[in-house]
């Protein structure tokens, strides 16, 4: 299967893979500004431990359609259920990376988790990056993310390659080898524009009560030098708000931990769909 269309007012495709068989569904959700492949490597060892796994490339992203619009995580997480039910996943975990934890957590807030076994978010943005009165740990005003937006939207090529160095990047420099980096960007590089900056205002999106409703288990990954989401206003709260979750700090962790930290990665994520 190359691809599914969304329901609603404006059916879009979406573009997905799925490796098939009987094992629990696992529905990787990609982050900004990439695409699923950006799992590729990692799908090989969860198919291994007999998972059957799902990606999809994001609306405007990849190979998926690029309307110009529906870029909120109302209608993100509606093109993930879209995934869900076309496809009838049930007992699956879905595991949001970056900007996907948005997806995840909309998802669950929104449809509950009837379909799910557990829930896993890595590098995520939840649950709420945007500093306001009521948020005052987040990580930056939301004025930052609208500026952030427009910078992508007058540069989008030379936004990506800036983007894609702190993505992989601790406070020793590059973790990953420079052809790692281009290849990456070269993902990112399939993203509309306009797309691209819309999406970057969605991070401002508070998901905290989302993520309170999160009642499988849940797994939280996240590297102690992410630049481009820090822990300590993203995953490192989840604890507190989502009662069990599991938080797995990677040292020297960048970002983008499933390829820069491949093996520790898979581990955990492993165990953890071990233990459902």
């Amino acid at each position: 299967m190359t691809g599914i269309t969304t329901t609603g007012d404006t059916p879009i495709t979406l573009h997905i893979t799925d490796t098939g068989g009987a094992g629990r569904p696992l529905v990787l959700v990609h982050g900004w500004p990439l695409s699923g492949e950006s799992f590729r490597n990692n799908i090989p060892a969860l198919t291994a431990a007999g998972h059957r796994v799902i990606t999809y490339d994001r609306r405007g992203f990849g190979r998926s359609d690029k309307p110009r619009d529906g870029y909120d995580y109302d209608t993100l997480s509606s093109d993930l259920n879209d995934v869900i039910t076309h496809l009838d996943l049930h007992d699956a975990v879905i595991l949001g990376f970056s900007m996907g934890g948005g997806e995840v957590a909309r998802y669950i807030g929104r449809y509950g988790t009837g379909a799910l076994a557990g829930a896993v978010l890595s590098s995520s943005i939840c649950p709420a990056l945007a500093i306001t009165e009521d948020n005052p740990d987040g990580a930056m005003p939301v004025q930052a993310f609208m500026d952030m937006a427009k910078q992508c939207a007058d540069d989008h090529a030379g936004f990506l390659d800036q983007f894609t160095t702190a993505f992989f990047s601790n406070e020793d420099g590059l973790t990953v080898d420079e052809t790692v980096r281009q290849e990456a960007l070269a993902l990112a590089l399939q993203s509309d524009p306009r797309a691209a900056s819309l999406t970057i205002e969605a991070w401002a999106t508070d998901l905290r009560k989302d993520c309170e409703q999160i009642d499988v288990p849940l797994l939280v990954l996240h590297g102690d030098q992410d630049q481009n989401v820090p822990l300590s206003p993203s995953s490192q709260r989840l604890p507190a708000m989502v009662p069990g979750a599991r938080l797995h700090v990677v040292e020297g962790g960048p970002h983008g931990l499933n390829i820069s930290h491949q093996q520790e990665w898979e581990q955990v994520l492993l165990k953890f769909l071990a233990e459902l």
